[in-house]
């Protein structure tokens, strides 16, 4: 039974009838608009969504409210993904795809696309999950909750990211004995898996665009090469994967990187008919490499390690080089020069204690002249 004050009332045709105020801009005071459903209950908690809706929204309410209250969040995330599927890139398809899949469609059977506020979610994803998947899924839910807003089907106000629970991690790099150990190793019997590894160590390519290099996108008389291209490994369908070459990551992944003497002469070294430099008539599989880059670790000795710690290593000896922090931003092809500094302009524990150790020369010359 309806409870006074609420504006709830039950219709002469049986259905039960919410009544809701909403900021009318074009008429320039409120106005009231009508949920409907079957029972009281059903009412009462449109009701509420659109309460905390407008909550959020504020004078953004009242457009096409109706369907905030009706709509599953699953229906609209599967509409959003046939966009996303026909305009983007097959890899952010596949991205999003597996985080909707993996969890928010699990996290989210039955809620309603009003629901969706930051209470709500908050509630609903649980402590386990890591940083990094916790901001995948409200990425992929404020992409939903935007793409409902943009098909003028509800206003949507997004979501906010909670807070960080663990610190960003430490960018490993290799130590100046297993990058000696490194190079040693890839210069005996040196073919173009080892030339490969090297190269990434000389230009701090991503593994996706060294498999990618063409012989045509190095230019031999100005001792240059361009990043074109990206391959990498995405599932298909039915659990089953298919290696798929795309443009690099983003617009500023596309760059132009000099070569050092050195890179050029290995270049010229192992120059064939091919169109791939390193797969010859197509792009070379990751993994090959990948797993190539570990066994060379496990002959030398040296611990397990995964091949982004070249790019890694690469990026560290160019800050401690004394490079400029634009200039290495542009040849790993970071959207900004910020990325870059966040990740690589760290000194290491030797540059710290060298530090210490002219302060300590600078305090004992100033001992020196008082005595």
């Amino acid at each position: 039974m309806a409870r006074h004050g609420e504006n709830i009332r039950k219709r002469a045709d049986g259905r039960w009838e919410g009544r809701y105020p909403v900021y009318s801009q074009e008429k320039g005071k409120k106005i009231y608009r009508s949920v409907y459903a079957p029972t009281y209950d059903g009412v009462r908690k449109k009701l509420t969504i659109l309460k905390n809706l407008s909550e959020n929204a504020g004078d953004g309410m009242g457009k096409r409210d109706d369907i905030c209250c009706d709509v599953k969040l699953t229906d609209m995330a599967q509409k959003w993904l046939v966009e996303v599927q026909t305009k983007r890139k097959p890899s952010t398809y596949v991205k999003y795809s597996v985080i909707y899949q993996n969890y928010i469609e699990a996290i989210f059977p039955e809620a309603l696309l009003g629901e969706m506020t930051d209470t709500f979610v908050k509630e609903k994803i649980t402590e386990g999950l890591s940083d990094s998947v916790r901001n995948s899924i409200y990425c992929v839910l404020n992409q939903i909750l935007k793409f409902a807003s943009e098909k003028d089907m509800a206003y949507m106000p997004s979501l906010r990211k909670p807070a960080q629970t663990t610190r960003r991690k430490t960018i490993r790099v290799l130590t100046q004995r297993e990058q000696k150990e490194l190079i040693s190793a890839l210069y005996q019997e040196m073919n173009l898996y080892k030339m490969a590894v090297l190269l990434c160590l000389l230009t701090g390519l991503r593994l996706g665009e060294l498999c990618a290099l063409k012989w045509s996108d190095i230019d031999f008389e100005n001792k240059i090469f361009t990043v074109n291209r990206t391959v990498q490994r995405l599932y298909a369908e039915e659990k089953k994967t298919v290696l798929l070459e795309s443009p690099p990551k983003s617009e500023s992944s596309k760059r132009e990187i000099p070569l050092s003497e050195e890179a050029f002469l290995l270049l010229m070294k192992f120059q064939n008919g091919k169109e791939y430099v390193f797969g010859g008539d197509k792009p070379l599989e990751p993994r090959t490499l990948q797993y190539y880059f570990k066994k060379i670790c496990k002959d030398t000795g040296m611990p397990d390690k995964n091949f982004h710690i070249l790019r890694h290593t690469f990026s560290t000896n160019c800050i401690e080089g004394g490079m400029d922090v634009k200039s290495l931003s542009e040849m790993l092809g970071h959207s900004d020069v910020q990325i870059t500094l966040n990740r690589y302009v760290h000194p290491s524990m030797d540059s710290k204690r060298q530090y210490l150790n002219a302060l300590s020369r600078f305090y004992g010359q100033i001992c020196g002249q008082a005595g």
